[in-house]
């Protein structure tokens, strides 16, 4: 019989089922799915302990459904026949302070006690261990940006305000439900640490610290659901989707990372280009080398590249440069002169799932260090600004111009695909590409219509 997972297994020696909260009603046990849609089945407490060691059985198809609806892709490979257990991760453990009664684990997709190669969480955990045996250490930081708006009397929506970029009058009215969120994050133990007003209507940044790579892609799905539920409790809606309304800022959801070794930061060097040691700027040139694969792994929808525009500030052009928010990749100057602690990849969309988001680019970085890759100089220029002929001198590109675009690029990388593996590189690609294929020819209306809830 398979082992429990240790996690599992430390909790239940410690009697965890006998020590619930007598509150708790149903724990509910979480999984994304390659359309990044959330979604978890609830165990009641008093039939939990029948499912904690092997789990929930979900069907494989799970893996194979597309955002627009609840159907199978079948050149996914999946379908009707195979069963997989979502297995609870009890380390995870976390009581919903905008559901009482209902608690939240996250869960592993295992198929006959092992896990399954599909499974995104199982995936950034194979690449945390690549990266660990290397003898490093990725911590890492999703920074989110999401509108908050209001129903109107004819059903539509409206944003919740028209305000600017860090308008404290926006602070003043949307004071109530920023800090029930602030304070629901907190008490799922999210250590939040900047909020401000971003620039388009109705529009809120909030940003938590960094932590390891595996924690921060759960956080960035506890932070959805939290930011969701908690604006329903206000009569609003939130949505994180890239882009809403067509002549206003989009939502990001930058990625922050760095490299540890024995505890220290080995990011920064003073004496380095744009503040980065020798290995910083070979992890940096790789995610830049695999950037046009990558955007259909960090920016996966047909809405996304609505975003991805110049002059929008969401990092539309390959290449990275020191505080240019315009570069795909922003390395942030050090306040105090020794060197930059982490960079910023500003192409991510909170569209893409986590797991395969920061894992994919943690791959792509590897490869860069392997490689001994050096990026070309940093651009201090706003690149959209550039001729084509001064941006091909400088070695900066677009990024593909839709998602069918990027689909091809990450089917023909081979880093990528090897590092996510045939079953799931096979299931993803088609995922997307029946999204691609459902919506490529979309209005902007008609995308937001139907992607609005879903993210």
């Amino acid at each position: 019989m398979p082992r429990l997972p240790q996690s599992i297994e430390v909790h239940m020696e410690g009697d965890f089922l006998n020590s619930l909260d007598d509150d708790i009603r149903f724990v509910r046990v979480l999984w994304t799915d390659n359309a990044n849609v959330i979604r978890g089945k609830a165990i009641h407490r008093r039939a939990l302990a029948n499912y904690a060691e092997h789990g929930v059985g979900i069907t494989a198809a799970s893996q194979a459904m597309p955002a627009m609806y609840d159907a199978v892709i079948p050149e996914t490979g999946l379908g009707p026949i195979g069963e997989i257990r979502l297995v609870p991760d009890f380390a995870t453990f976390t009581p919903l302070p905008y559901s009482p009664g209902h608690a939240r684990v996250m869960g592993d997709l295992l198929l006959d006690g092992e896990p399954w190669p599909l499974c995104p969480r199982g995936f950034l955990k194979r690449i945390a261990d690549d990266v660990a045996s290397e003898g490093l250490e990725v911590m890492a930081g999703f920074e989110n940006e999401f509108f908050l708006m209001k129903p109107t009397p004819d059903g539509r929506i409206a944003p919740a305000d028209e305000t600017v970029f860090a308008a404290t009058l926006s602070m003043d009215l949307a004071c109530t439900v920023i800090d029930n969120i602030v304070e629901a994050l907190l008490d799922q133990s999210i250590p939040v640490e900047l909020y401000y007003p971003e620039s388009g209507p109705g529009q809120h940044e909030l940003s938590a610290t960094y932590t390891t790579l595996t924690q921060a892609a759960d956080w960035q799905v506890v932070f959805r659901e939290t930011v969701h539920a908690v604006a329903a409790r206000h009569d609003l809606k939130a949505s994180f989707l890239p882009k809403v309304y067509p002549d206003k800022a989009g939502c990001g959801c930058h990625l922050h990372l760095s490299l540890w070794k024995d505890g220290k930061n080995i990011f920064p060097d003073a004496s380095g280009p744009g503040g980065l040691s020798d290995t910083a700027l070979s992890f940096l040139a790789g995610v830049l080398e695999h950037l046009p694969a990558l955007a259909a792994i960090v920016a996966p929808s047909p809405n996304s590249y609505r975003r991805l525009q110049p002059h929008y500030w969401s990092g539309a052009y390959r290449c990275w440069g020191l505080d240019n928010r315009e570069a795909a990749v922003r390395v942030p100057s050090s306040p105090t002169g020794d060197g930059s602690t982490h960079f910023e990849l500003k192409t991510v969309d909170a569209t893409s799932n986590p797991y395969l988001a920061a894992g994919c680019v943690v791959a792509a970085g590897l490869d860069g260090i392997r490689r001994k890759l050096k990026p070309a100089p940093p651009v201090q220029v706003d690149p959209g600004s550039l001729s084509d002929a001064e941006r091909a001198e400088r070695n900066i590109d677009a990024l593909p111009a839709n998602l069918g675009d990027a689909i091809k690029q990450l089917a023909a990388n081979k880093v990528l695909t090897d590092a996510l593996g045939p079953g799931l590189a096979k299931s993803f690609l088609a995922v997307r590409q029946a999204e691609w294929d459902a919506m490529k020819d979309f209005q902007l209306e008609d995308e937001v219509s139907l992607l609005l809830e879903r993210y």
